[in-house]
């Protein structure tokens, strides 16, 4: 019987380096044209784009939209990314920016709900029985006790695996303030969790 031990965190950030550098590579080279490149660029960073819009946006509607302007924003200023910084830190920046528009443009344009039950209609569109769906629940709720900057610093470096230089340049803040950001974010969580 053969076993496999668990990957350890220099295995982890090994290949997390491993990844960076292939998707700035296909951007570098969907920069210069070539159209498979655009494909893998788009495929190895859609997922780690949704993820932390879907921690930056108010509205879950929204997260979809929100990643596609992302991506619509990146391929359109492709040809001014040089490759000083890992592509996945270049595009959760443009991401940032994309949910900021999005909360700006809310602000200007509010909706309104016409139905004649908004709260039942909300419940009935939450997954039920989806496995890990009340972690993640508990998650979110965790999450949402921490102010905007602590929220965001801890998702980059800990959810999405960013380095605090990495997550520094997405937030547009210094090193230090990330560090900062992200072991105060631990102290509110485990106090919350124990």
């Amino acid at each position: 019987m053969i076993t496999s031990a668990a990957p350890t965190p220099t295995d982890l950030r090994s290949q997390r380096e491993s990844a960076d550098a292939s998707a700035t590579a296909w951007a570098l080279a969907a920069r210069a044209g070539d159209a498979d490149a655009v494909d893998h660029f788009v495929r190895a960073l859609h997922h780690d784009v949704l993820r932390y819009v879907s921690y930056l946006c108010a509205d879950p509607q929204a997260v979809d939209d929100l990643a596609q302007d992302t991506f619509l924003r990146a391929l359109g200023s492709l040809h001014r990314f040089e490759g000083r910084s890992s592509a996945r830190a270049w595009l959760l920046s443009i991401a940032r920016r994309a949910v900021i528009d999005g909360f700006r443009h809310a602000a200007a344009r509010p909706r309104r709900y016409d139905g004649p039950d908004w709260q039942a209609a909300a419940e009935r569109a939450q997954p039920r029985g989806v496995p890990g769906f009340e972690d993640g629940i508990v998650l979110l709720d965790l999450l949402a006790t921490l102010s905007g900057e602590r929220r965001e610093a801890f998702v980059l470096t800990q959810m999405l695996g960013l380095s605090y230089e990495e997550a520094a340049l997405v937030s547009g803040c210094p090193v230090g303030t990330v560090r900062s950001r992200v072991a105060r974010a631990r102290a509110v969580l485990m106090e919350l969790v124990v």
